[in-house]
């Protein structure tokens, strides 16, 4: 009897320690996989519309697969979802199309060609835990106590030298007025200086001097007020703050953004036009904080600041990750303005003639904030005219033009000038 308890005992442990060997296989099988190479394999195909811990075109992935296991989901059904969603969708899997309508009926891209181990990878780095870096506050601390320090010395040295100078002046004026009485006490007589002509009565006295001195003056104020006269209407360095902070050198410099994908119509159009905010929205949907190099004038949260002040003129909303229709306009302050009697076509230098953007613009890309770089006067125009040639290889436009002006001249290339870029109706219409 005894002999057989004891292996019906035996036979209960054997069973418990196999559920329990399970149990910690599964919890290991859960945590397998290298979440060096999931980041890699995230950033190159997760990350366009996901983020560990925010909501954007997909939901967060931060511990993805324990919210899924709380959804009785298993990893199976992640594999079989990151192949090929729709096709779970179309199937009438319960979980899928309920994220499916949650996100506005946008189905997520197939990706075939990650393997099993590839997944696994990409949620053991969904697994990690976010990692917060200590601010080094004491180390801010005693800077700044260092710096505050300096500054008080600097004002104490300076206080102690101008209270010097203040008892040296003092002591100077006591020591003349003492000589003085002393002087009168002893009966010294001080000498009398003689009074002489005032300067400016000898100088009114010579009439040349007067004369030349008038003429002067006049060549002088006629000198000022005509360079006064011709910066009228010139606005170079005009460097308006824009009611959204837009750093060029960001997107154009540090980003390589080609300036032509946010001023479309410059190559087709006479104006280089505004972009539209779908324009912006285009990256910032994805793009809603700034992790790029800072400066004391722009810090980190001034950068995204702007970019929720777009979100808010947009009409989107970041939380929501949809628009909603709250718009409004962005009163953009126009830096660029010639005459109205002036006629200036983007398309024609920047499409026809090949015209770089810097050439009027400046080094746009290392502008944080926008200028008017060139004086923009007519002078600057028509030097630029004679100095450019033009462009005309490819172009069978000008061929008979080009070589008839050629023969004329007696030159192999030709300048905007020489083909008419001087003439009053080409930009006086």
């Amino acid at each position: 009897m005894k002999q057989v308890n004891h292996r019906k005992l035996s036979r209960k442990v054997l069973q418990l320690s196999v559920l329990f060997l399970l149990t910690i296989s599964t919890s290991l099988f859960a945590q397998e996989g290298d979440p060096a190479n999931g980041k890699s394999l995230f950033n190159a195909n997760c990350a366009s519309c996901h983020k560990l811990d925010k909501k954007m075109t997909g939901p967060a992935l931060r511990n993805v697969e324990s919210r899924l296991e709380e959804a009785g989901l298993d990893r199976q059904w992640i594999y079989d979802w990151v192949h090929n969603s729709s096709s779970m969708i179309k199937a009438g899997d319960e979980y899928g199309n309920k994220i499916f309508d949650e996100y506005g009926g946008s189905a997520m891209t197939a990706f075939p060609q990650l393997s099993e181990k590839d997944i696994d990878d990409i949620l053991a780095y969904t697994a990690e835990e976010p990692a917060v870096a200590p601010k080094p506050e004491g180390a801010v601390a005693g800077q700044a106590t260092s710096a505050n320090s300096g500054a008080g010395s600097n004002e104490l040295i300076l206080g102690a030298l101008a209270l010097l100078f203040a008892l040296l002046a003092m002591a100077l004026i006591l020591v003349t007025r003492t000589l003085k009485r002393f002087a009168e006490a002893k009966g010294v007589e001080l000498p009398v200086e003689d009074k002489r002509l005032p300067l400016w009565k000898a100088f009114a006295k010579n009439q040349f001097l007067v004369l030349v001195t008038v003429i002067f003056l006049m060549l002088t104020s006629a000198y000022f007020v005509y360079g006064y006269l011709m910066q009228v209407g010139v606005d170079q360095g005009y460097q308006p703050v824009q009611p959204i902070h837009f750093s060029h050198k960001i997107h154009a410099g540090d980003n390589g953004i080609d300036c032509k994908y946010c001023h479309s119509s410059a190559r087709v159009s006479k104006t280089s036009g505004i972009p539209s905010l779908n324009v912006c929205m285009n990256c910032h949907k994805s793009i809603y904080e700034y992790n790029g190099e800072t400066s004391p004038e722009y810090s980190k949260e001034f950068y995204d600041g702007e970019i929720q002040k777009l979100y808010a003129a947009a009409g989107w909303s970041d939380a929501d990750q949809k628009f909603t229709g709250n718009s409004q306009p962005v009163k953009w302050v126009r830096i660029h303005n010639l005459p109205d009697f002036v006629y200036f076509n983007h398309s024609q230098h920047v499409t026809v003639a090949g015209v770089e953007c810097q050439t009027c613009h400046g080094p746009i890309q290392e502008m944080e904030i926008v200028e008017q770089h060139a004086p923009l006067t007519m002078g600057w125009c028509v030097n630029c005219h004679r100095e450019t040639n033009v462009k005309v290889k490819d172009n069978e436009y000008y061929t008979k033009i080009h070589e008839e002006l050629s023969k004329k001249y007696g030159v192999d290339q030709l300048t905007a000038a020489q083909m008419g870029g001087l003439e009053c109706g080409k930009c006086h219409y």
